[in-house]
This record gives structure tokens, C-alpha cells and sequence, in this order.
């Protein structure tokens, strides 16, 4: 066969496997048998090594990468990927409906329901039809790129093609525009079906490897594996739900059944009117749950109308008019041993019940949270009693009754302190407020939960400086709040126990060096109640500087993207706190420097570089610097997903690969008229 002849038929071959693969793995119907199937894919794969250049990336031969990645880069989603609100109950259903109509109240409602999969949430982005990228949830804005992973998953298409018909005819054009040329982007769940599941644990035990724990956390830990075969041998499936790009879809019901036109699978879904529609839909869901071939933890409810969900909008990490409808969590039951309080960075204090260990979906569990003193009145919940447990997906694990016909009249009643037990100060429970609290601001453990926070990896990020050290320095009194790390010296490290001259030197180098902070990292340090690091990031976009920050309005701080009503009375009443302010100025003049922040606008946003030579007006960090400044990608490898490659003088084998793949080429020149356009 010459090539001409291998041309087409490795066309055919690729267009029949991919259809049968989707048969087989989102039908759940093959027309042919395994072996059948395999002697097509041995054959593609041998045309596929007699002639190399006609390998694409919609093989179906690519779905396992042969070579092992060292890291995953970061990937910038276009638009975040949410999380949901989770209730349990039909009370909090019909609260949410209330709060969402009072929003909308000349709006008639309908609900999109759909089962909750437990399992991974992912971005796929498909251009002209082929799939190109896909990306973890992250933190909702930045990801981690898995493509190699996913690829290797069946039920993720490798090229979009029109496998059902579409809501309409307009939609069908604009899908088919797209799939020529244009961009399509899907989100969904990775998921490890039963069967796979215990596949797997029967292959450990053989092994004597430790078992695992339950399929989300299998599927979520072979999608991060940086060897894709580990992943291939998992079996992981997957269900979209989400049609990030607009098509012209007016409803959720219509995104997936464009979902199912381009090829997608997706789980058992239904229109409903009203509650009472959605509460008798869980109730037949949670009837065949167990038949069903994967885990779900629940329902997802979206307003139909995409017009109105735009509208009901964000509230926090969560979108309004989504909401998870969880079934009953997970229960079992043990003995609680005892209970002590904790205290958090805020002064407040935390009843937490000391159990017998006992085993909740697959995790081992030997505390619970009581909440708050409320809490354990209203459960009358005592040391000694045999209690029923509760942990829903990840959520730490709670007291939801006690069983008092097993009580043999030894238990003991639990009163919450009435001084602090780490600096005997009053505890406080203001008007209003169900948390009881330190008074004392200044409460050694405060203080150490508060460095502890201070010089974590999220904050300034000194290396060496752990608890057991922070710890030393505050019971020989050299520190008693942040500040005054920056004031320590070699002399001051040398003398103490647990410290050689190696480890003094090292640490204050450490703290040193930390003294450069970028001001989000500076706002996440200090503590600030309810301010987290998207918070944090959010005022340092907003705002630009601390003096700013600290004397902006409360109306102003509110209008801002992830912060809200009670966030902005947080951060206004940590900043009119004269101790706090005091800190400020000492860390100031302790010589901590906070870089400065300039807004720019994110004009190469979405657009890829690869640098390759010496460039001579910046260097190669600066460049990326001023790319990524600009919302641009900066990447080490160059494939057909790269927009631009950068050469300067002697470019390597980028450069070679970049002609070859067929990207755009760009001198130093032109790409300093990039930068400056940007500007």
C-alpha cells in the first residue's frame, strides 16, 4: 500500500473506531465485538508506524502518551469553574427557591435536574472539532492542564462530530461553523464506575497493595498521575454537564442535548416544574441508586432559562440558581470519649468530640465537630454517649443524635470554659453571635495560630519556621506577634536549643528573604476575618494598594466581585483596629517591602508563547513576566496549541519544531510590538 492508498484508508479506519467507540462507550451499544475492534485499532496503529507524519491528534492511537511528564502547567479557565452550594433537605430547598424568586419575582420558574456524580470536575476545549486541552477545577480560575490523562478516557471524544440532532436548526449551524473552525468548550465529571472500581482493588489485594478508599478519590488521583498509563489502566469514564460556549442554547435542557448531538455522554436528567416534582425525582433516583453503575451523591438543580440564571448571578464561589440537593450523608455510629475545645486564630472557640475510631466511606474517623455550645445543647449530646455519625462527601464529620436508650447513667454533661485554657482570660459570647471567644486579642495561642497563619506557604512563606519552632520563640518570649520575626537576629537563634549555627543562619536568611511579598500574599497573612486568598487577590486587583484598601468604603469594598456585605465589614473593622494598624507600620519599618501593583489589561489573554534564544532588550524572565502581566500563557514545549514562538539569536529546536507544526514565527521585534500594543 502506497501512502497515497494509507492516506485514506487511515481516514476510514480513525472514522470507523471513533464512531464504534462511541457506540460502545457512551451507547452502550456496539455493533462489533472486542476482537473485531482490536484487530481495526492494531491495524490503524501499524499504518500509523509505516508512516509517521500522518499520525493526528484525533487518532485514536494518541489516547496513551508513551512518555512520563515531570510537572503539570497551570491553565487560565476563560470562565471559573463554580462550585455548588450543597442542602440536604426539603426545608433548604423550598428556602432557596424563596431567596432565588424574591430576586426575580416577575419570572416564572422551571428546574433542569440531573444526577450528582461523584466524582472530578474537568474542562475539556475542543478547536475546529479536535480535542486540544483539558484542565482540573484548580481554584475555580486557574487549573491544572491533564490533557495527556484525559485522553485516555473513551467517553471524552478525540474530534466532535454529529452523532444526535439538535434543538434547532440555527444551533446546528453554528455547532457545524465551529467544528470547521472555532473553539467549543465542555465541562463535566471523571468518574470511576463500580465495576472499575473493584477491578481495581481485586489487583491490589493480589499485589498486597493497600486498598483504596472509595472511586471519587481513586478517579481524582489517576487523573493527577504524570504517567498517563496509570491512568489508561484505571478504566475512568466520564459525563459531561456543562456547555461553557454559547451556541444559542436559551436553557440547560437544550446545552445537553447539544452536548448529546456532538457526541458527549451524560447522566439520567429530567425537566421538572416544581419542588414537589423534584423532591418525588430524588425520592425514584434514590430507590435505584444502587443499581446504578456509578456513584452519586445527590441532585444537581439549575433554573432552566439561561437568561434568568445570568441574572440571578454569583454569590461567593457558588452560583445562585444551581444548587445541590445531596441525599442523607453517610452515618455510622460510635462512643464519644471526650470533648475539648479549640481555639482558632480569631479567639473563637470550637467544641470538638473525641470518638472511638471508627471507619465512614472508606476514610477512618476519630473526631467530630460540635459546632458551637448551641450545638450541643440542642443535640444534649454528653462524654460517654453512643452517637450517630454523619460525613457527607469531604465535609468534616458532625453529631446528628445521640442514642439515649444506651445511656447508663455515667455519662457527664459538657460545660463550655468560662475562662480561656490557654491564657485564663474571660470567654465572651457576644449578643447575636453563637461562637463563644477568647477576650484577650493578645491570648498566647491566638498569637501562635496567628504567626503559624503569617508564615504559611500561602502568606509569607518562610522556610523552616514551623509550629515546634514558633513554639521556642514565644515561650522564650523573642516574638509575641508577626512583626517581630523581622527583628530577630543570628545572636538571638544561635543560643537556643535545637539550633546550630547552620540552622540559625539558614532561618533568618529565610525571613529575610521573605520580606519581598506581593500584596495579595500580604492581605491573606494578616488574618483577616473572612479573607481568604481569593479575597485577597480580589482587593489587590480592585484596589491596587494597602493604603487604599485599608481607607475604601464599605458601600465601595461590597460592589466588588467575591466580597460581600459581611467580607466588607470585616476588612473595615480589621483596618480601623489601632494593634492591627501598629502591625502594619512594624512590618514596614521592620524593612518589609510589598511590590507594587499595576492593573493591566489582559489583552493576550487566551494566547500561548514558547520563547526559544537570546533576546537582547529583555531577558528571558522578563518576557515572561511581561506576557503573563498581559493575561498571556507562557510554555516550555511547542505543539499545534502554541500561537506564537519567539526566536532570538540561535534558536534551538523549538524553532525547527515550530516550522514543522506549521505555528507562527516572531522575531524579537515583532514581539516587542506585541508588548508595546499591550500596553
Amino acid at each position: 500500500m502506497d501512502k497515497k492508498e494509507a492516506k485514506k484508508r487511515i481516514a476510514k479506519l480513525r472514522q470507523v473506531i471513533n464512531y464504534n467507540n462511541y457506540l460502545y462507550h457512551v451507547l452502550d451499544t456496539p455493533e462489533i465485538n472486542d476482537a473485531a475492534f482490536d484487530s481495526l485499532k492494531h491495524e490503524l496503529s501499524k499504518l500509523e508506524e509505516q508512516y509517521p507524519d500522518l499520525i493526528a491528534l484525533d487518532s485514536p492511537t494518541q489516547r496513551v502518551s508513551g512518555q512520563a511528564l515531570d510537572k503539570f502547567k497551570k491553565v487560565k479557565h476563560k470562565k471559573r469553574m463554580l462550585s455548588l452550594e450543597d442542602i440536604f433537605y426539603r426545608e433548604e430547598l423550598e428556602a432557596w427557591q424563596e431567596r432565588i424568586q424574591k430576586l426575580v419575582p416577575l419570572e416564572k420558574l422551571d428546574y433542569f435536574v440531573e444526577l450528582k456524580i461523584d466524582g472530578f470536575a474537568i474542562d475539556l476545549i475542543y478547536k475546529n472539532g479536535v480535542f486540544v486541552q483539558g484542565s482540573t477545577r484548580g481554584d475555580s480560575k486557574i487549573g491544572e492542564d491533564v490533557t495527556q490523562n484525559l485522553k485516555t478516557i473513551k467517553s471524552i471524544p478525540l474530534k466532535l462530530e454529529i452523532r444526535q440532532s439538535f434543538p434547532n436548526k440555527e444551533i446546528e449551524n453554528k455547532a457545524k461553523k465551529l467544528l470547521e473552525e472555532g473553539e467549543i468548550e465542555v465541562r463535566g465529571e471523571v468518574y470511576m464506575a463500580k465495576s472499575a472500581f473493584k477491578k481495581v482493588n481485586e489487583e491490589r489485594k493480589k499485589n498486597n497493595l493497600p486498598l483504596y478508599a472509595n472511586p471519587r478519590n481513586t478517579a481524582a488521583g489517576s487523573i493527577r498521575q504524570l504517567n498517563s498509563k496509570i491512568a489508561s489502566s484505571r478504566q475512568l469514564d466520564f459525563l459531561s454537564y456543562d456547555l461553557v460556549t454559547d451556541l444559542g442554547q436559551k436553557t440547560h435542557e437544550q446545552e445537553h442535548q447539544i452536548l448529546r448531538a456532538l457526541g458527549f455522554k451524560t447522566s439520567k436528567e429530567k425537566r421538572l416544574e416544581n419542588i414537589l416534582e423534584i423532591d418525588e425525582f430524588k425520592k425514584e433516583i434514590n430507590r435505584v441508586r444502587n443499581r446504578l453503575s456509578y456513584e452519586i451523591d445527590g441532585l444537581v438543580i439549575s433554573v432552566n432559562n439561561n437568561a434568568i440564571l445570568k441574572k440571578l448571578g454569583v454569590v461567593g464561589k457558588a452560583p445562585r440558581g444551581i444548587i445541590a440537593y445531596k441525599f442523607p450523608a453517610e452515618e455510622t455510629t460510635t462512643i464519644i470519649k471526650d470533648i475539648i475545645v479549640q481555639i482558632g486564630r480569631t479567639g473563637a472557640l470550637t467544641p470538638v468530640a473525641i470518638l472511638n475510631p471508627i471507619r465512614l466511606g472508606g476514610v477512618l474517623i476519630t473526631r467530630a465537630t460540635l459546632h458551637n455550645d448551641d450545638e450541643i445543647k440542642r443535640l444534649d449530646v454528653r462524654i460517654g454517649d453512643t452517637v450517630i455519625i454523619q460525613r457527607a462527601g469531604d465535609v468534616i464529620p458532625d453529631i446528628v443524635k445521640v442514642i439515649k436508650k444506651l445511656r447508663t447513667g455515667n455519662e457527664k454533661k459538657f460545660n463550655m470554659p468560662k475562662k480561656c485554657p490557654a491564657c485564663g482570660s474571660q470567654i465572651i459570647r457576644k449578643e447575636g453571635e453563637v461562637v463563644h471567644r477568647c477576650a484577650n486579642s493578645e491570648c498566647g495561642l491566638i498569637q501562635r495560630k496567628r504567626i503559624m497563619h503569617f508564615v504559611s506557604r500561602k502568606a509569607f512563606n518562610i522556610d523552616g519556621l514551623g509550629p515546634k519552632i514558633i513554639n521556642q520563640l514565644m515561650d522564650e518570649g523573642l516574638i509575641s506577634n508577626p512583626s517581630d520575626l523581622f527583628l530577630l537576629n543570628y545572636g538571638d537563634l544561635v543560643s537556643l536549643k535545637r539550633f546550630a549555627e547552620k540552622s540559625a543562619d539558614n532561618l533568618i536568611k529565610s525571613i529575610e528573604k521573605s520580606k519581598k511579598i506581593p500584596l495579595d500574599k500580604l492581605i491573606y497573612s494578616l488574618g483577616i476575618r473572612h479573607v481568604g486568598e481569593e479575597t485577597s487577590i480580589a482587593l489587590t486587583q480592585n484596589f491596587g494598594n494597602l493604603k487604599k484598601i485599608s481607607e475604601i468604603e464599605e458601600e465601595k469594598l461590597a460592589q466588588v466581585e467575591d466580597i460581600g456585605e459581611v467580607v466588607a465589614q470585616s476588612i473595615i473593622k480589621w483596618f480601623n483596629n489601632r494593634r492591627n494598624r501598629d502591625l502594619i507600620n512594624n512590618l514596614i519599618k521592620s524593612g518589609v517591602k510589598i511590590g507594587k501593583v499595576k492593573i493591566f489589561e489582559k489583552k493576550l489573554s487566551g494566547l500561548t508563547f514558547v520563547l526559544t534564544g537570546e533576546l537582547n532588550n529583555y531577558t528571558r524572565e522578563k518576557s515572561k513576566t511581561k506576557i503573563r502581566q498581559f493575561g498571556g500563557e507562557v510554555s516550555n514545549s511547542v505543539s499545534k496549541n502554541t500561537d506564537f514562538v519567539v526566536i532570538g539569536n540561535n534558536p534551538g529546536s523549538k524553532y525547527i519544531k515550530a516550522k514543522k507544526l506549521g505555528v507562527k514565527i516572531i522575531d524579537e521585534k515583532e514581539f516587542l510590538k506585541i508588548i508595546k500594543e499591550s500596553e
